[in-house]
């Protein structure tokens, strides 16, 4: 058993099979989501932090 909370990574590829968008609409999406919570561009964002933003 894993103790605490699991994160894990949201792709661009992940974004368009959730959304229907492009690859490049993908990618500036989470760019955007980025900007929002002001994480640097190396920086990965979880699905948690996702599906808060889209409001899944």
């Amino acid at each position: 058993m894993i103790a605490g909370n699991i994160k894990v990574c949201i792709y661009p590829k992940d974004v368009q099979r959730i959304t229907g968008k492009t690859n490049r609409q993908a990618r500036l999406y989470l760019n955007k989501i980025k900007d929002n919570l002001n994480k640097e561009p190396h920086q990965l964002i979880s699905i948690e932090e996702f599906c808060s933003y889209s409001g899944l």
